[in-house]
């Protein structure tokens, strides 16, 4: 044993392992040379020690002399090192995520508290590693204010995780569409603005006009809005959506008792509030004998048990979605046959392919493409087929009517990926105080 203690306390030995490390995570990871030279960093802490001479001595002596100095020096050491800590556990196990809306009811309400963890599918290097700390794209205080900078921009790289991503998963992941921002409205998406902008005024003066009343900027992967759903597909995958009903690879979706559509109810009475806080029922409108409201396959059976329930219909969707093209009559509630890209996988170019994954090959697999006279053009070549360098997957919300998912915006990306959502460390309800608003029978909760 003191051989072993002897051996790892060898400062040559110590220099390797750390030099080691470090190449592995910031010369090879980053796949950039210029790290390289934090090797001589390295070198003197453990072996020549020119800093601690020249310079630690010196701060022990002003420390000696000084107790505001020693205790300046105390706190600024110790914010550094639990900065550079959380950063790290940040970057490499998880982070905390809280449910901001009811897109994932009841699965997850508002205000659940989540633990992601980054170590199932990998860890991936941030596109932008020069950031202030602790928030994600705006400085504290600001809406509008950038919180980090792009003067050093890497390529994704994600390291090996536990497991792949596997259908019915509930993933966080960087928002696909929020690539482009509308700085004074960031609570709409750039592209549905453009697109109600270009119904009005035409393709190209509709742009002109939303360039001239907005302030349009761009947001590198990674400092993305963060999103949640279920991915209910994934790389390789055919999904087809009809009234309602999802089928992946010609199979009905598997169960998810927690899965909500939207009702029209009708009563010949009204509904207790009691009636509807027992349910469990957070959002519905109506008064009187009619109300629409997401409901779970339970809740519907409750309903239909009640005495004064007349009729109660499910809801069907027809606004447009995804691919918003002339030649897909989609909507959000009947759409596909649409097959998932997959890595390595190739696809023909033409009228019927182009208008599903144009965006991929365009923007996340970044391409400069062109149609001229019936040709596609990709990086100034013309191409008949394409194929894909990222696998992709089909997040969907568990509260179906009331979820804006990929029926809207389309496939996410593998390097958009964050995490996999694994469990609730807190839940809170906003509309109750201290300690009624605590819901003690979600804490520690898994999420399935």
């Amino acid at each position: 044993m003191d051989k072993i203690k002897a051996f790892f306390a060898n400062r040559w030995v110590g220099f390797t392992l750390a030099t080691l490390l470090y190449v592995l995570w910031f010369v090879v990871w980053t796949d950039n040379l210029w790290f390289l030279l934090g090797i001589v960093v390295i070198y003197d802490l453990y072996i020549s020690k020119y800093l601690y001479r020249s310079i630690g001595r010196k701060n022990e002596e002003w420390c000696a002399k000084s107790s505001t100095y020693r205790s300046v020096y105390e706190w600024v050491n110790a914010i550094v090192f639990a900065t550079v800590v959380a950063t790290l556990i940040h970057i490499f196990f998880f982070q905390m995520y809280v449910i901001p809306s009811s897109s994932m009811e009841k699965t997850m309400l508002v205000g659940d508290y989540l633990y992601v963890s980054k170590v199932t599918y990998g860890p991936q290097m941030p596109n932008t590693p020069l950031a202030f700390p602790f928030v994600h794209h705006t400085m504290p205080f600001s809406t509008t204010k950038k919180s980090f900078s792009e003067a050093i921009k890497w390529p994704y790289k994600r390291l090996k995780g536990l497991r792949e991503i596997e259908r019915d998963d509930v993933v966080v992941f960087n928002f696909p569409a929020g690539d482009t921002v509308l700085l004074e409205n960031q609570g709409v998406t750039y592209y549905d603005v453009l697109r109600e902008y270009q119904r009005e005024y035409g393709l190209q003066r509709g742009r002109e006009e939303l360039e001239r009343n907005y302030t349009i900027i761009s947001r590198p992967v990674d400092k993305r809005e963060n999103y949640i759903k279920r991915c209910v597909a994934i790389a390789g995958d055919t999904i087809r959506i009809e009234n309602t009903t999802l089928y992946v690879n010609g199979k009905e979706q598997g169960e998810i008792p927690e899965k909500q559509y939207c009702y029209s109810i009708e009563t010949s009475s009204p509904l207790s509030a009691y009636a509807i806080e027992q349910m469990g029922i957070t959002e519905m409108s109506g008064n009187g004998n009619f109300y629409f409201s997401p409901l779970t396959k339970s809740m519907v059976e409750q309903f239909k048990a009640m005495n004064n329930v007349t009729k109660i219909e499910p809801y069907i969707a027809e606004d447009e979605c995804f691919p918003y093209s002339d030649r897909y009559a989609w909507t959000a509630d009947n759409m596909g046959p649409l097959w998932i890209p997959k890595a390595g996988a190739s696809i023909a170019l033409n009228e019927d392919t182009w208008p599903l994954y144009e965006r991929v090959i365009d923007v996340y697999e970044d391409n400069d493409v062109e149609v001229r006279d019936g040709h596609y053009y990709i990086n100034g070549e013309e191409a008949t087929s394409y194929t894909f360098k990222m696998d992709y997957y089909w997040m969907m919300g568990d509260n179906r009517h009331n979820s804006a998912d990929s029926r809207y915006w389309g496939f996410v990306p593998e390097d958009h990926i964050v995490g996999k959502a694994s469990f609730i460390w807190l839940s809170t309800d906003k509309s109750k105080s201290f300690p009624a608003n605590i819901r003690w029978n979600r804490l520690f909760k898994k999420v399935r």
